[in-house]
């Protein structure tokens, strides 16, 4: 009789143990798991970003930050468009055929509506932040041929209104154009490219 119950006991007290040691199992796995999940804030940091440009009016830039990179928006008046066609010769990649660029990239504009150029503010040489210039000739302090566009300090490229790359200057490629895609007339959602996130 003493051993039978002994025996149960012994039974029920290793069940007893399974059980917790496999909710302890259990528990520390599922800590392992979400550890390799990226936080809240990488996971921002990727996410796309919606825009509203309504307030955007020509000739100006707005600057916003997508996984981490400034990311400029132009409202491009009518004058900064008019000459874009008469660079193609003094442009390394006029036409935008580096595979960087998105299909809507490849065109004289580089863009999916002529007004709105959307590039990332990022030199294609080392990463320096050009900055924009947009005056035209000797006022620019650049020459008296420039039409606007973009001037990165660190080496002197030069990028015109449409963020293509002039020649025989050390960045390769022109500035980049993210996915985006346009939700409405003045709604942008940069990271988003044919309904899918970048």
């Amino acid at each position: 009789m003493e051993d039978s119950r002994n025996n149960r006991r012994r039974r029920f007290l290793a069940v007893v143990t399974s059980v917790f040691g496999l909710v302890g199992v259990g528990t520390l796995a599922a800590s392992f798991v979400a550890s390799m999940r990226p936080s809240a804030r990488a996971r921002a940091a990727g996410a796309p970003v919606e825009v509203d440009i309504g307030d955007l009016r020509e000739g100006q830039m707005m600057v916003v930050e997508w996984r981490g990179k400034p990311v400029w928006i132009i409202r491009r008046s009518r004058e900064m468009l008019s000459g874009l066609g008469t660079l193609r010769s003094k442009l390394a990649d006029p036409d935008s055929q580096v595979e960087q660029q998105p299909v809507y990239a490849q065109n004289e504009t580089r863009s999916i509506y002529p007004e709105i150029l959307i590039v990332l503010g990022v030199c294609t040489h080392l990463g320096c932040a050009p900055t924009k210039n947009f005056e035209r000739g000797i006022s620019s302090g650049l020459s008296e041929e420039w039409l606007g566009g973009f001037f990165c300090p660190c080496h002197g490229s030069t990028f015109d209104l449409a963020g293509r790359v002039y020649k025989n200057v050390p960045a390769p490629t022109n500035l980049e154009v993210p996915p985006h895609t346009f939700l409405s007339e003045n709604r942008i959602v940069v990271g988003v490219d044919s309904g899918r996130a970048a």
